[in-house]
């Protein structure tokens, strides 16, 4: 493909390819601060909350490596308008769905969307900007449109359901992507590699059957019981999928994932830390939109606009740490990174009813700070680790392991979190509630608080009062522990991220020119110096 664009034609292209990852990012924000509104609409539970969030990014991570080999093949920019497409259609789908259950399946279709759209973006990207400081810098305008997502879809979508439906911010989702694929028909040149192999078909279906297993048993462990034979046979399975996933690959002639790249401590590294940070911050964002609306009473756009000082460390950072990374290396910057995300979602796990605003934007900068410097020169490591010419799949690569931290976030975190608010609550809320309003409390600290209300106007005031209490006091329990769980996991990756991620590049593979029995060779290209 040709590199050599004119200043104006490269920013239009970046400005095409971080708009379409940007939409994405905004996907999942805007729908988690819509989360409390679907309580209330739609009489959503906790787990039908986290399947909301999740079925998007559940489909998303599933598809995701062999959207990004079929991009490579078929060619990335045809491949990017598809999902375009898919995604626009898929949203309306979900602006015009009346159950929770039309409203999952509709986040499951933009799941398809994002899959075919994702790695494409990534990929055109570094095929562009080849020189490795150049190509820093595209990647840390990429990896900040991460942090500009998280700031704009809180706020818009607030914005969207204090004057409209809740069904708008789909509405909106819809209307986006039909703009930007104009800009990316008009903008992106088109980029392909003839070599890649046929899809995996048998690595693709095994690969997306443990993903949806593992989560189910992750998701619906609180309601099952986390030691219950069902939750432990069902994450077993899952786990003992993945397992042989790894195994079908390592035989496999053209295999979907590369297990041979993780022998790559660069790229194993990067990966992991990358699954990490997005564990904890798909975490945080599923509890804290809660927290903001629930124990705050802040109005959805209200709760978007406080959300402003992570979303915008994030993208600030994610610029810096690239550059960093270049000068001082990726090991310190990511490692640190990640340290200060943990001490940032740490005090998070502090706060109460009475914490001021001003002491939460001190957590948020903190951790958005940790996690714009772990993200972007991670992802600039990993694709600096895969030969141009396979950077759909690499790329691939890396949308799996953000998605398959952020999915496994929400439920992990989601589920730990929705178990400690059920076991305070049943020994806490005041006894002799009818058994209609018990129930209904037991679903979320949302519909307890409602409940609350329902009481206090049938006259039981001091039994709404005592529920609404105990409701918040369940939450913040809940609240406490996820974060422990998330900075406990963010501690774990900044020890292996300094352990394992290599301080400069050092010895990568590349792909050389095809051999005679038409296979790619793999050789080791020199480091390349530091800028």
């Amino acid at each position: 493909m040709q590199t050599r664009f004119t200043a104006r034609r490269r920013m239009a292209i970046v400005l095409a390819l971080c708009l379409s990852a940007f939409l994405i990012s905004v996907d999942v924000t805007i729908v988690n601060v819509a989360l409390p509104t679907l309580v209330r609409s739609l009489g959503a539970t906790t787990t039908q909350l986290q399947w909301v969030v999740d079925a998007y990014s559940l489909v998303f991570a599933a598809l995701v490596l062999a959207a990004g080999s079929l991009s490579d093949r078929q060619g990335r920019k045809g491949m990017l308008l598809i999902g375009l497409v898919v995604f626009a259609a898929a949203s309306l789908a979900g602006a015009l769905a009346g159950t929770t259950g039309e409203l999952i399946a509709a986040r499951a279709a933009m799941g398809l969307g994002a899959a075919l759209m994702f790695p494409s973006t990534l990929s055109l990207l570094v095929n562009v900007f080849t020189e490795r400081g150049e190509r820093a810098k595209a990647i840390g305008l990429w990896g900040a449109t991460t942090g500009v997502g998280i700031a704009i879809g809180p706020i818009v979508g607030g914005w969207l359901l204090e004057r409209f439906w809740w069904g708008s911010i789909f509405a909106f989702m819809a209307a986006a992507a039909g703009v930007i694929a104009l800009l990316v028909a008009r903008a992106v040149p088109t980029s392909r590699d003839p070599q890649t192999p046929p899809i995996d078909w048998r690595g693709f279906a095994v690969s997306s059957a443990a993903m949806a297993v593992l989560i189910l048993g992750v998701i619906e462990a609180p309601d099952w019981g986390w030691g219950s034979a069902a939750a432990v046979s069902t994450i077993a399975v899952g786990v003992a999928l993945l397992v042989l996933f790894v195994l079908l690959e390592r035989r496999t002639d053209h295999p979907m994932l590369d297990v041979g790249l993780f022998r790559n401590p660069r790229f194993t590294a990067a990966s992991g830390s990358v699954a990490i940070s997005f564990f904890a911050l798909q975490g945080f964002i599923f509890l804290v939109t809660q927290y903001f609306q629930f124990i705050k009473a802040f109005s959805p756009l209200g709760t978007g606009v406080r959300l402003l000082p992570v979303a915008t460390a994030v993208a600030v950072s994610s610029v810096a740490g690239t550059r960093l990374a270049v000068r001082a290396g990726n090991k310190i910057v990511v490692a640190s990174g990640l340290l200060l995300f943990a001490a940032g979602i740490l005090w998070t796990a502090t706060v109460s009813t009475t914490t001021s605003y001003p002491t939460i934007v001190l957590q948020m900068v903190l951790l958005g700070t940790g996690m714009g410097l772990t993200s972007a020169p991670a992802t600039e490591a990993i694709m600096g680790a895969v030969p141009e010419a396979k950077a759909g799949a690499g790329s691939a690569v890396n949308d799996a392991t953000r998605l398959f931290g952020g999915t496994l976030g929400v439920a992990v975190i989601g589920s730990v979190a929705a178990s400690l608010y059920s076991s305070r609550l049943a020994s806490t809320a005041p006894a002799h509630l009818p058994a209609q309003a018990a129930s209904a409390a037991k679903a979320s600290a949302g519909a307890a608080i409602d409940v609350s209300r329902v009481l206090a106007q049938a006259g039981l005031t001091h039994a709404g009062h005592a529920l609404a209490d105990s409701a918040s006091g369940a939450f913040l329990h809940s609240l406490h522990g996820g974060c422990a769980v998330a900075g406990g996991v963010v501690i774990a990756g900044a020890i292996m991220a300094g352990f394992f991620l290599p301080a400069r590049p050092g010895k990568e593979l590349h792909a050389q020119p095809p051999s005679t029995s038409g296979e790619p060779s793999l050789q080791p290209r020199a480091a390349e110096p530091a800028a």
